[in-house]
């Protein structure tokens, strides 16, 4: 039997919900991905020749490769120029039309990382541009951090349906966004959403139970640091307005602080 259009939405958005907040048991005999967007039909077939692949389990020869392109790196330009370059994302052979790396001001005091790009960011080749960027720049304009930020994802190719990029393709991508965080020093960082707050900060911790908290994000090599603020990704606030104020609360906290530090 169909369940009502309104039910089928209502249902998308708790599960949302329970996802972003970090909720990772269940009660059947195996878990199951309720949140995972099947590719269109237009991808399954590259996704069918990539399966067919045996794809390696060890990605370490991509990420030396992206750590020795990102060194390479003496600017933003020119990483933008190394990504789009880069062969060792998996991402890359499934279905997304083009590497999306960053917007922003170069010299920007804030850095912004998302997840990763969806359809609208895949087609024009900048991190959020679709609904949820435009309400991202909505609250950081009502903060007076619009022209402060510069904004990235934790991975630079599309995820096939959207879906949130898994920690190895995020780890083969960690190089490049640790090196514009080593060129952009900035005075304080945004993360989006459980995915990147995850992978930047190392922790399984939820991004309700991370939001809120100030974090430090320190590389192991170049001696660059920056206090970190988890928050919820604009795409879940689409979806759960009421948790709009929670991520306000965070911006207006980032903007504090980020006078505190002129």
């Amino acid at each position: 039997m169909n369940a009502p259009a309104s039910q089928i939405a209502a249902t998308e958005s708790l599960l949302a919900f329970w996802r972003d907040a970090g909720v990772d048991a269940c009660f059947e005999d195996a878990p199951v991905d309720r949140t995972f967007v099947p590719a269109p039909p237009e991808q399954k077939a590259t996704l069918k020749a990539v399966a067919s692949v045996s794809a390696p389990t060890d990605f370490s020869g991509a990420v030396a490769e992206a750590r020795r392109l990102a060194a390479e790196a003496g600017d933003l330009d020119a990483l933008r120029d190394a990504i789009a370059a880069f062969t060792g994302c998996p991402l890359r052979e499934m279905g997304a039309k083009q590497a999306v790396f960053a917007r922003g001001d170069p010299r920007a005091p804030v850095l912004v990382i998302g997840e990763g790009p969806g359809a609208d960011e895949d087609a024009q080749g900048d991190p959020f541009v679709g609904r949820a960027g435009k309400l991202l720049d909505r609250m950081l304009d009502a903060a007076g951090l619009l022209d402060k930020v510069f904004i990235t994802n934790t991975v630079f190719w599309r995820p096939p349906g959207n879906r949130t990029p898994t920690p190895q393709e995020q780890m083969v991508c960690a190089p490049f966004v640790e090196r514009a965080f080593a060129l952009l020093r900035p005075k304080a960082v945004l993360l989006l959403g459980a995915a990147a707050a995850k992978s930047v900060l190392k922790t399984d911790e939820g991004v309700m139970k991370m939001r809120g908290q100030w974090r430090e994000w320190r590389l192991n090599e170049g001696d660059v640091s920056a206090p970190v603020l988890p928050t919820l990704h604009p795409a879940f606030l689409l979806r759960q307005p009421m948790a709009k104020r929670l991520a306000w609360a965070d911006v207006l906290d980032l903007a504090a602080k980020l006078d505190a530090a002129d």
